[in-house]
């Protein structure tokens, strides 16, 4: 749960160097260190440790508790994005509290910066959705930037996180927003100012103008694609803002075209799929009709019968209520495929087996009609408790029964089996990165070799639970062979006993591949990356 940081922790003199991108020897700089030197004089002015050592103002400082000449979405967007960097939120604003969130995140601006401004209105939450998850993902890039325009790689390391997010806002909305980049700068420079001190906004001043001037002259220092095969990576990787070993693994697996065609897809701005809920009676025709009162946009899904697509509205489907009282669900089509490809249908038993925070489980239930029954299997607790609370307004908690538990202890001391098994396996999140826009930076190698391990694990204490002709689906929200195709080779020579049964009986054609898998490819599909294999035992 996102909680509220001390003034102390939010920008001390202790706060961890950063590591910063190194720019290309190869890029084209053309720019003036004059603003700079300047913004640093005046940053200095200000006292010896005045830069790495004062926070953000607190309310104790004689600062106006309302301060209505500083932007709404840029202040909400600053504290968000330092408290998120910190460990302390999440990268998007999508919830259920609709405009209440904006209070929340007004809350935080009040605590951490000793003021508020105006309140946020539709508009500034759009905003601050779009400012925050985008500069989040093209961080890479515009800290590539921040390095180039400060001609000191020791600034960099040293600028307190607030500054930092800042300078990051600025540059995000100048170069990938176009916003009218005057009204940018003075912007960030008075928040800058009144949260931080004058010498901060002169520093903002100096690099954001210098900005500007770059890119009106087309002169923006951008990293180069030559020299060997790693020095092209780390160009990719800084132009396309992701880390350079997914460049690097994606180039190996797909090819450098698809590679790129896939960083622009998770750079885009993400689309939502909801879920008409049949299961509280709910139809298609129901929700068309609730979202063409709300003036809401949409597509109707050409894979699933009771799927949507939603591009934009979906804070106006949020502050409806129709989340929140179970009439639809937010759930990518890639996911309802997944479910396609069990198969639920009324009477059956199925294991879900690691259910929660329980999307999948949700649609399965729906698709029961009131008779038969899931095993819903975690090992947290809390998430548990949130899908059976979630499986109540969904009007779905008849046929689901939680059991909190490791599957791996589970299935060896428990009799429970089921003709249908669903392991919807701990994975990297690869596939999901255009709607988790923290996520690339939150993953390494070294977590993608443990998931693998521990997928294996999963995969043998599932199969125990798997009746003799029964089936057992094995999925996951990557898009990585190692997490996908090679760990259901590995299972299948672990286990001779059961053999692929191939998805085109279950999901359209078009995402199924040579072996029988079901493959959802973001840049193909337009949807979130999925994999699934449906495993059949012999009798």
């Amino acid at each position: 749960m996102a909680h509220a940081l001390s003034l102390g922790v939010a920008l001390s003199a202790h706060t961890p160097q950063r590591s910063s991108p190194s720019p290309s020897s190869s890029s084209s700089s053309r720019s003036s260190s004059k603003p700079l030197k300047l913004a640093k004089r005046n940053l200095r002015s200000n006292g010896p440790d005045t830069a790495r050592r004062r926070g953000p103002v607190s309310p104790s400082h004689n600062i106006q508790k309302l301060n209505s000449e500083v932007s709404p979405h840029r202040a909400v967007s600053a504290v968000r994005l330092m408290r998120i960097e910190l460990g302390g939120a999440f990268a998007d604003l999508l919830n259920e509290r609709g405009k209440g969130s904006g209070d929340n995140e007004m809350g935080y601006v009040e605590r951490t910066l000793g003021f508020r401004t105006r309140e946020l209105d539709d508009r500034d939450l759009r905003l601050v959705t779009d400012v925050v998850g985008g500069t989040i993902r093209w961080r890479r890039f515009l800290d590539h930037l921040i390095v180039c325009l400060c001609h000191d790689q020791r600034t960099f390391r040293s600028m307190e996180t607030l500054l930092l997010q800042i300078l990051r806002i600025g540059i995000y909305e100048i170069v990938k927003l176009d916003m009218p980049p005057y009204a940018v700068v003075d912007e960030n420079v008075r928040l800058a100012k009144v949260a931080l001190r004058p010498g901060a906004g002169n520093m903002v001043n100096g690099i954001l103008r210098e900005l500007v001037r770059l890119k009106e002259s087309d002169a923006l220092p951008l990293p180069k694609l030559e020299g060997d095969d790693r020095a092209q990576a780390r160009a990719l990787a800084t132009l396309y803002s992701h880390p350079v070993w997914m460049v690097r693994r994606w180039t190996k697996y797909f090819g450098r075209e698809e590679a790129i065609k896939l960083m622009v897809w998770n750079n885009s701005e993400p689309s939502y799929s909801l879920r008409a809920n049949t299961g509280k009676g709910i139809t298609r025709a129901d929700l068309v009709k609730q979202l063409d009162m709300l003036e809401v946009p949409y597509e109707l899904s050409l894979n699933l019968e009771d799927f949507f697509r939603v591009k934009t509205g979906m804070q106006i489907i949020i502050q409806a209520g129709l989340l929140k009282d179970g009439t639809c669900a937010v759930q990518d089509e890639s996911a309802g495929l997944v479910v396609s490809l069990l198969d639920p249908q009324p009477s059956d038993c199925i294991i879900d087996c690691c259910a929660a925070p329980g999307g999948k489980t949700l649609f399965m239930a729906s698709r029961l009609s009131g008779q038969g029954m899931i095993s819903a299997i975690d090992v947290n607790e809390g998430r548990l408790r949130i899908l059976q609370e979630t499986a109540k307004v969904h009007q779905v908690d008849g046929v689901i029964t939680a059991v909190h538990a490791d599957l791996r202890s589970f299935s060896g001391n428990n009799s429970l089996r089921a003709n249908k098994v669903l392991l919807d396996a701990p994975c990297s999140g690869l596939g999901v990165l255009s709607k988790r826009a923290d996520l690339r930076w939150n993953k390494s190698l070294e977590d993608l070799e443990e998931l693998k391990e521990l997928q294996n694990e999963l995969l043998d204490a599932a199969s125990r639970l798997v009746k003799p002709g029964g089936i057992l689906v094995y999925s996951t929200c990557s898009i990585d062979p190692e997490e996908n195709e090679e760990r259901v080779t590995a299972f299948l020579l672990r286990h001779p006993e059961f053999c692929i049964d191939p998805a085109d009986k279950y999901v359209p054609r078009e995402f199924v591949t040579e072996r029988g898998f079901y493959l959802s490819n973001p840049v193909k599909h337009s949807l979130d990356g999925a994999f699934a294999a449906r495993l059949l035992r012999a009798l």
